[in-house]
């Protein structure tokens, strides 16, 4: 199936600010060098804000990753599960139609969606508020029928139980997602018949449920504020305010002798602003997209510091990179992360890097 970029695109993205602290932090769990593993968390982070995939957001993610973007296009046009075209501002339904789902009526939820939404898949409906489709299997087969909405998936539908959940949604309702005839997950329609002893223990919903409903992570729009936003392997994690308990004070212990004073934290590393240039020198700017992290924004944001040559970057002491760092905008730490001083100081002695080779065969645009 030909998936191209939707004719009408908008000007701009952006992430929303908690949107953006999350995406920095996604990039942090990839080893140095290796940030564009990042692009399909980025991408769908991306989508879950906006509801669809679009250019400017694409190439913005590209930027954050030191891609090139055709690499990041390739990615968003070859996962169907990037959206490249407007969906419903409110939801986008994607009905599973394989075997089990097709067996249990997914035909019938079909035909609801081009009654209630629109006649063809992804036409979107008169009031712009809803879309759909029909996808292969969702893996949900015990549950069948059922259709996903962003990461929430409805199932045991019938067709009067998927109208119902069209009317909620367009009154601004959201309902609450997996099982609709009553089932707490996936355990056979007439009860369990084993592990009973589990029943009594169990949340108000299953495991998924419950986590979509205690965050607010369900079919509206993704904005980053949703709590809890983790990130254990950097030790931040946000609490609920309401469910934080003070801990319980240890018992008195009998005075210690004074510890040996603890050596004092390292300094800040200072900052001062490298040279700069008004303009390239009379042979031009150097190509800078040759070293790797440097994207066409980022050589944009280079050129409006002051910085067009190989030898100015090659040049940067600790210090200076320091202040490189920090005036990146958008793009802090870049520097540091990719070893821009080293990359540069091969290319100002006329050398190669592996990266700069790629770029020079075309491999990297």
């Amino acid at each position: 199936m030909l998936r191209r970029l939707y004719h009408d695109q908008p000007e701009s993205f952006a992430f929303t600010p908690a949107n953006q602290a999350w995406a920095e932090a996604q990039i942090t769990k990839y080893p140095e060098g290796r940030q564009a593993s990042a692009v399909i968390p980025l991408l769908w982070r991306a989508q879950e804000q906006e509801g669809w995939l679009t250019r400017p957001a694409i190439e913005y993610v590209a930027d954050m990753l030191g891609m090139a973007y055709m690499r990041a296009l390739e990615v968003a046009t070859f996962y169907f599960m990037f959206q490249l075209h407007p969906v419903g501002s409110v939801a986008h339904f994607q009905i599973c139609g394989t075997l089990s789902c097709m067996l249990m009526g997914a035909e019938d939820l079909v035909a609801v969606a081009k009654e209630k939404i629109a006649p063809a898949p992804f036409q979107l409906s008169a009031d712009g508020k809803f879309s759909w489709e029909e996808v292969e299997c969702l893996g949900s087969c015990a549950n069948a029928p059922m259709a996903q909405v962003g990461k929430d998936y409805y199932e045991d539908l019938t067709t009067e139980s998927f109208a119902s959940i069209i009317d909620r949604l367009s009154a601004g309702e959201v309902p609450v997602p997996g099982p609709q005839n009553g089932r707490y997950a996936a355990e056979p329609l007439g009860g369990l018949t084993s592990l009973t002893d589990y029943e009594s223990g169990r949340t108000q919903y299953n495991a998924s449920v419950e986590l979509a409903t205690t965050i607010g992570d369900t079919v509206k729009r993704i904005d980053g504020n949703e709590v809890p936003l983790t990130t254990p392997w950097l030790g931040a994690r946000k609490v609920h305010v309401s469910a934080h308990k003070e801990p319980a004070k240890p018992a008195a212990k009998p005075a210690a002798k004074p510890a040996a004073p603890k050596a004092e934290a390292a300094a800040p590393v200072a900052q001062a602003k490298p040279a700069t240039l008004a303009a390239a020198r009379d042979g031009g700017a150097d190509n800078l997209k040759a070293i790797k992290g440097v994207g066409p924004k980022l050589e944009t944001l280079l050129h409006s510091l002051g910085f067009f040559h190989f030898d100015q970057i090659a040049a940067w002491t600790a210090e200076e990179v320091a202040w490189v760092d920090e005036n990146l905008e958008g793009f802090k730490g870049r520097v540091s992360r990719d070893g821009w001083v080293d990359q540069a100081k091969t290319l100002a002695a006329g050398g190669e890097t592996e990266f700069s080779k790629k770029v020079k065969k075309g491999d990297v645009y």
